[in-house]
């Protein structure tokens, strides 16, 4: 990150100059999903009230994506869009227009695709894996991904490589 090969080269400039990326990129990660409704955070703060006092927790982003896709409360999904496909589904598009035709949910169907962008965890997809059956029991998920992180991968991948344009290893 800083540029030097030992610690004998490091520089005030070069050590800041390494500080001042770092928090750029935590800054542009912390943007990244800026133009959501729901999905802005996985942070979820504490309540430190009278009685009872909970802590402040992480609440990973396919945790919240899964429970809110088999959330029964909620119809259409805010973040969660249904993409139209076919002469079918652009018909009812249309009709939409004309009088109320409800779009399809993803939790309508026994089978569910994730597909991650950027990569997946093995701890990820176990977390999806046994999360789905209590939400809704019999249906499949099936967790794709550009590539399989390991815990090393992810330091990597938010501080040494370029964003704009990644090495996906293809």
């Amino acid at each position: 990150v800083s540029g030097c090969d030992s610690s004998i080269n490091l520089t005030f400039h070069k050590s800041r100059r390494a500080v001042d990326e770092l928090f750029t990129s935590l800054r542009d990660i912390a943007g990244a999903r800026n133009l959501m409704k729901q999905f802005k955070s996985v942070y979820v703060p504490g309540n430190h009230t009278h009685q009872a006092s909970t802590y402040a927790s992480y609440k990973p982003l396919l945790k919240q994506v899964v429970e809110e896709i088999f959330n029964p409360e909620r119809p259409d999904p805010v973040d969660i869009e249904h993409m139209s496909s076919g002469l079918t589904d652009l018909l009812k598009t249309g009709f939409s227009m004309f009088m109320k035709v409800s779009r399809p949910h993803p939790s309508d169907h026994p089978l569910l695709i994730l597909f991650v962008v950027g990569g997946v965890t093995v701890s990820e997809a176990k977390m999806i894996k046994d999360l789905v059956p209590s939400l809704k029991p019999g249906t499949q998920v099936i967790v794709l991904s550009t590539r399989l992180l390991k815990p090393t991968s992810i330091p990597e991948l938010l501080f040494t490589t370029d964003r704009l344009h990644p090495d996906l290893g293809f």
